[in-house]
């Protein structure tokens, strides 16, 4: 069956009183964006909390929805075929033409679910279904009603501009629309946790932006490129992302020659959370935003985060905290990165590891340690900082 508008629903919006519409005028225009593209052409509406999608011209059904299950803020996707009130006759008429369009196997249980947002409707919700039932069984007799596990549910929503049939719901991502709760700076690695940490800070609403620590000639612009293709993917969902891309050689170096080499991970780390603080700050994010987990590795431990939290101003956003592996490795699946995070270049992070990397840091020695680059490395840092090169994903 061909439908040429799309019900949008939402859920947490529904909830957020008077600032409701900016909400809703944000998912508008996210959906507007991600179906401009298209070769149909579609027009987005808004009425009375209901957002629609309507289409212009043939398009590829399976590539709309595929769009906007990407759009943070949508509950569910309904195909719906909306027709104009010319009495109960003419919606009996349409309810069956509905049925038989949508579906040529008639050997299935229905149930209707009639609401009526237009209360100046002539018949109740429960007369509605009452009587809209009678005529399906009427006019495919092989169909039968389940009330409780019904393989159809059409659902008849009586409005004021017209009337919405409807079958087929389709999961959202949820959320809520991206740019509405702020901006963060995501610290962007090449492994399989940090674009689902963007991925779900995104799904908060939060516009992202990415660092990611480069250090030529110990990592390949291979492993530049792969930052770059995951910035795109996990663009698909939180929109343009601004990629900083920092060269950290020569502060990898410093480190290396310096410190104790045990303490080499923890130290790296708070000098990365720190120039990621300064890039979030220029942009005027609200946060940092990592995808570490407890205990995963070394500079995971809770002693670990303590330390490197302490370099921090800005609050670092933890999403996957809590998360077993295998948890982050479905998301990452879910949403497209895994592939792209198991290629094999490596990053910064892991080119200089040690072997017995310190893994209950205490605050003092670190700091102790870190004075051995007083001579440099604010020089270093103020040169990171201004040659990052910035690439639009």
């Amino acid at each position: 069956m061909y439908f040429h508008s799309f019900l949008i629903k939402y859920a947490e919006i529904g909830i957020k009183g008077k600032n409701r519409y900016l909400f809703e005028d944000a998912l508008v225009s996210h959906i507007h964006h991600a179906l401009k593209r298209l070769d149909g052409a579609f027009t987005v509406t808004k009425e009375s909390g209901r957002i629609y999608a309507h289409a212009a011209e043939e398009y590829d059904f399976d590539e709309v929805v595929e769009r906007l299950k990407c759009v943070f803020g949508i509950a569910a996707i309904c195909p719906v075929a909306r027709i104009e009130d010319r009495g109960f006759d003419d919606l009996k008429e349409q309810v069956i033409r509905y049925l038989d369009e949508a579906y040529p196997e008639k050997n299935r249980t229905f149930k209707v679910n009639a609401r009526r947002a237009n209360k100046q409707y002539p018949m109740t919700s429960e007369e509605l279904n009452r009587e809209l039932g009678a005529a399906v069984l009427d006019a495919f007799p092989q169909m039968k009603v389940d009330v409780h596990h019904p393989d159809i549910l059409l659902n008849v929503e009586i409005r004021a501009k017209g009337i919405n049939l409807y079958s087929l719901v389709i999961p959202g991502p949820g959320g809520m629309p991206v740019g509405t709760n702020g901006r963060a700076m995501l610290l962007l690695s090449g492994g399989i946790d940090s674009p689902v940490a963007g991925y779900m800070i995104a799904k908060r609403g939060v516009t992202i932006e990415a660092v990611y620590f480069h250090a030529p000639p110990y990592t390949s612009d291979r492993a530049r490129q792969k930052i770059i293709d995951l910035a795109r993917e996990v663009s698909r969902y939180a929109g343009p992302v601004r990629l900083h891309i920092v060269n950290f050689t020569e502060i990898q170096l410093y480190i290396y020659d310096q410190c104790p080499h045990e303490e080499l991970t923890i130290i790296m780390r708070r000098y990365m959370m720190k120039i990621a603080e300064t890039l979030a700050k220029q942009r005027q994010c609200l946060g940092l935003i990592t995808g570490e987990s407890i205990g995963q590795v070394a500079s995971q431990t809770v002693h670990s985060l303590a330390v490197t939290n302490a370099v921090c101003t800005l609050p670092v956003f933890r999403p996957l905290i809590g998360f077993d592996k295998q948890d982050i490795v479905d998301i990452s699946q879910r949403i497209g990165t895994y592939e792209t995070s198991i290629e094999p270049y490596e990053d910064c992070c892991t080119i200089f590891v040690a072997k017995h990397p310190v893994t209950r840091p205490v605050l003092e020695n670190i700091e102790k340690s870190e004075q051995k680059l007083q001579e440099r490395i604010d020089g270093l840092l103020k040169t990171a900082v201004e040659t990052a090169e910035v690439v639009m994903c």
